[in-house]
């Protein structure tokens, strides 16, 4: 569980930094070049230690480096805010391939609820759909704060909140169905 909080961290990092620094500094120009420059710097570190790195990653520094560059020439924060949206949809895209959580659940659930896992699955992808679509209509608004609230708080909290629902679902799905063939003596 630490290792995806990392991830997370390490992918969102140039946001989160943008964020911090526009609410520290309210320079916008400011923000965006360090947003770039992390982007960068965590390519030139992952390359150093010779870390795998994958279409994601790329995708992600060349958003930053066209969206930052598009803010920095317009000075319209726009650009920046939509970044995220982009990523949403990607990863929303991705999760549209039928059974792709199956090997990213302990075996017992793969194993005795997987048309479950399936639609959950294809849950997450209409999430991160409908986040992307959020992080747009707040972008749009032009509202920094309300954006770094929206990217900070509602998006990460619909994430941790599908999981615990999704955790609870499948406790209560796997206990049932367990149940069912023991007493049908399977």
């Amino acid at each position: 569980m630490k290792d995806v909080f990392v991830r997370l961290g390490t992918d969102f990092l140039s946001t989160i930094l943008f964020a911090a620094i526009y609410f520290a500094t309210d320079n916008i120009a400011l923000a965006t070049g360090i947003s770039i420059a992390a982007a960068i710097g965590q390519v030139i570190r992952a390359r150093i230690n010779g870390s795998e790195l994958g279409f994601m990653v790329w995708a992600s520094l060349g958003l930053v480096i066209v969206l930052g560059t598009a803010t920095l020439l317009t000075n319209d924060p726009r650009f920046v805010l939509a970044k995220p949206s982009i990523a949403h949809f990607a990863i929303g895209a991705i999760m549209l391939k039928r059974g792709w959580m199956l090997r990213y659940v302990p075996p017992i659930v793969a194993e005795t609820i997987p048309e479950y896992v399936t639609i959950a699955g294809f849950s997450w992808a209409a999430l991160m759909f409908a986040l992307g679509l959020g992080t747009i209509a707040v972008a749009l608004t032009g509202d920094i704060k309300l954006w770094a609230i929206y990217v900070s708080f509602v998006a990460v909290g619909a994430k941790v909140a599908a999981f615990a629902i999704q955790y609870v679902a499948f406790r209560l799905l796997i206990t049932s169905r367990l149940r069912g063939r023991a007493a049908a003596g399977i």
